[in-house]
This record gives C-alpha cells, sequence and structure tokens, in this order.
C-alpha cells in the first residue's frame, strides 16, 4: 500500500533535486527520505529517480508519475479543507519568501503579529533578494515587485499602484545639491542594485511619449535592498527605490523624495503562490491580513510632513 508520506517525500525530492534538501526541510535523515522513495518504488514496481553520488533527475517514468502525486496530495488537501473549514485554527508549517528590505523593515511586524494571532502555526520567513522559485523552492508564498504574468501561479495584488521614489539624505544634498532634472543624476553618486551579476545602472521614468531612460553611475554597488538603502541614509548617494522601502525614513526626515513632480516606474507588489490547490486556509488569511495593512496604510494622511506629502504624490503618480 502506497504511503502518503512517502508520496510527499518524492514530490519533495523531485523540486529540491535531492534527499538531503528534502530531510532538511521535515527535519529527517536523507536516509529516511531515501528509504521512503525506495518504499513507493517497490509499490509502483518501476524506478523514480536516477541516483548518482552527486545528481538526482527524474527517470521518464517519475516524469510521468509525478502529477499524478501531485494531485493525489492536493485532493486530499482539498478534502481536510472542507471538512474543516476556515473556522479551525491555523496550524502547520507556513514559509514565506520577501525581498531584504521589504522583509527586514516593513513585513516582519506584520508577519510576527499573524503568527502571534495563530500561535500553532510554525511560520519560516526567507528574506533574501534571490527570487524564491515556487515550484522548486520550499516557499508556500512569495511576496514581490513588479509585474507577475505567469498563468501557472497565483499572483493577487497587495499594492498595484505602488511606484518608485528617487531619494538621498539631507547630509547627501548639503554637500552635492539636488538635481532638477532625470537628466542630473548622471552626474551624481547613485546606489546601484544587482541582481543575478547585472547592474541596473538603467534608470527608468515613464512620460507621456513613452520612457525616458537615465544611465546612472556610482561606486557602490549590491546585491541587497537593504543595503543600498542604508548607504542611502548614510549619505552615500541617491537610491531608486519602492516607496514602500524608504516610506518610513522620508515621514521622519532621514530622507528626502527628488523630483517629487516626476512620475516614477511602477514597482506594484503581489502575493504568488504556486496554485490554487494549495492556496489554503493559512495562505488565504495571510494575503487578507497583509492586503488589510496594505489597505490600512495607503488610507494614513499623507501629509505628515512635507517631505512626506510629496512622497506620496509620487506615489499616486498615474502611469
Amino acid at each position: 500500500m502506497i504511503r502518503i508520506d512517502d508520496l510527499s517525500l518524492f514530490i519533495r525530492s523531485a523540486a529540491l533535486g535531492s534527499f538531503s534538501n528534502a530531510a532538511r526541510e521535515v527535519d529527517l535523515l536523507p536516509g529516511q527520505v531515501s528509504a521512503a522513495v525506495q518504499r513507493l518504488e517497490r509499490e509502483l514496481d518501476v524506478r523514480l529517480f536516477a541516483r548518482s553520488t552527486r545528481s538526482l533527475r527524474l527517470t521518464s517514468e517519475g516524469e510521468r508519475y509525478l502529477p499524478y502525486a501531485e494531485e493525489v496530495l492536493s485532493t486530499l488537501q482539498a478534502g481536510h479543507e472542507r471538512l474543516h473549514g476556515d473556522g479551525d485554527e491555523l496550524s502547520g508549517l507556513l514559509q514565506v519568501s520577501a525581498p531584504s528590505d521589504l522583509g527586514r523593515n516593513v513585513l516582519l511586524p506584520w508577519l510576527t503579529q499573524f503568527r502571534r494571532e495563530h500561535p500553532s502555526l510554525v511560520l519560516r520567513l526567507q528574506f533574501s533578494d534571490h527570487v524564491a522559485d515556487v515550484f522548486r523552492d520550499p516557499v508556500d508564498v512569495a511576496i514581490r515587485y513588479g509585474r507577475q504574468n505567469d498563468a501557472s501561479y497565483i499572483a493577487l495584488p497587495l499594492l498595484p499602484d505602488l511606484r518608485r521614489a528617487l531619494v538621498a539624505s539631507p547630509d547627501y544634498l548639503a554637500r552635492h545639491g539636488k538635481p532638477r532634472t532625470v537628466e542630473d543624476l548622471a552626474s551624481h553618486s547613485c546606489l546601484l542594485y544587482q541582481l543575478n551579476g547585472r547592474i541596473y545602472d538603467k534608470w527608468r521614468f515613464p512620460q507621456e511619449s513613452g520612457r525616458c531612460v537615465v544611465a546612472v553611475r556610482g561606486n557602490l554597488h549590491s546585491d541587497d535592498g537593504d543595503t543600498v538603502r542604508r548607504w542611502a541614509l548614510a549619505g552615500e548617494g541617491i537610491a531608486y527605490k519602492s516607496w514602500l522601502d524608504v516610506r518610513e525614513d522620508v515621514r521622519a526626515g532621514r530622507l528626502e523624495v527628488l523630483l517629487p513632480k516626476i512620475p516614477c516606474d511602477p514597482t506594484p507588489l503581489y502575493f504568488v503562490c504556486p496554485h490554487r490547490k494549495q492556496f489554503s486556509p493559512a495562505v488565504r488569511q495571510l494575503y487578507d491580513a497583509l492586503k488589510a495593512r496594505c489597505e490600512q496604510m495607503i488610507a494614513e494622511p499623507k501629509a505628515v510632513s512635507k517631505r512626506g506629502d510629496r512622497a506620496a504624490r509620487v506615489r499616486r503618480q498615474p502611469a
């Protein structure tokens, strides 16, 4: 008889490409995962994985069987939800991925409060600017900036009208002056973000006639968005970041918005999960909680300070 736990370990081993990675995810030994897959192979009388000392890959039989195994687990999960509904106390493991700056400085208290309201829930957070693969990585939910056009997963809007903002510290502006046009950015020290080896040194600004692209330069590069923000706070240069990442710094006067009348690039925020069959009560309630937080934040008075009011207008500029 096929064991459900063996099916689950087969699916995760296929997704992660390793018995060791699958074992770490569920706090087992690699040998226990390997034994579970071997039991499943004996039941099916086929070899699901081609194994070597350095790699693990699905055989053709394994590739054909994988979608059926996923369907079985999805059906069982749907049946459990139908029996128990959303009113039960949330429990189990919920794994959330988010960009570094957003995760640490905005989402962390929200997610901590959500877990506090559901004490039986185990929350595992991954704050990194590496873009998580919601199909292969151990992630239930990914919070992402940017348009999400892949129909193979769910992408629910949190802040669909969010935009970037040009910001610098008062100290930097006192030493170097303010740019009066976007073209002036080319002569300033700009703080550059990099991802997968690519440096984003072409800053885009939407205009009625299309997009204005400004080539910027600077001596400070990082693949961590929080580091770029910290450099801006330290007076090292101008940053071009999501308004959500710098909102509190602007409100507190630590950063100032530059060129507030110039519309900036959109950075909509989305809540992404792999498939509707994985839209569990915990995932659904987390989305509702984060959406409510975002709506509450938007509804807050914008004119906290002159700088905060200018930055708020940047976020509201139409594309």
